[in-house]
């Protein structure tokens, strides 16, 4: 199993079940709503848990696809969570993106962490060519 299936399993699954055990502690989908701290760190709320839902299970699916898929979905999730670290990091700690997702400083750090181990997992798997008919 290379580097961008092992991070598209990992983080797909472990993203469902942020996102699932995240609607124990908030299921709001005001602006931002009512913000609870998953395990006392992380702010969640019902659109969050809703984005790491869907974004795991869009791993999931790429880890089921095969080396292919998994490398860009490694690198697409990666740039996609990269962009979301840096947006909170702007927006400044205890704060929200797009007035809906919330987000503070440990919230910034992982998703910068998973993003950066996405691009370096898509970038270490080698690159599926097709053949020449």
């Amino acid at each position: 199993m290379g580097p961008a299936r092992l991070y598209v399993g990992v983080a797909g699954a472990t993203l469902v079940l942020a996102g699932i055990v995240g609607f124990f502690y908030s299921a709001s989908f005001g602006s931002p709503g009512d913000v609870d701290a998953m395990f006392g760190i992380f702010d969640v709320n019902g659109w969050q848990n809703v984005m790491h839902i869907l974004t795991g299970s869009v791993g999931l699916v790429a880890f089921a696809a095969g080396a292919g898929a998994a490398r860009q979905c490694a690198l697409g999730l990666g740039a996609a969570y990269l962009v979301i670290a840096v947006w909170g990091f702007v927006t400044g700690g205890d704060d929200s993106i797009l007035g809906i997702v919330p987000v503070d400083s440990a919230d910034n750090v992982l998703h910068l962490l998973v993003g950066l181990a996405g691009l370096a997992a898509g970038l270490a798997a080698p690159e599926k060519r097709l053949g020449r008919l």
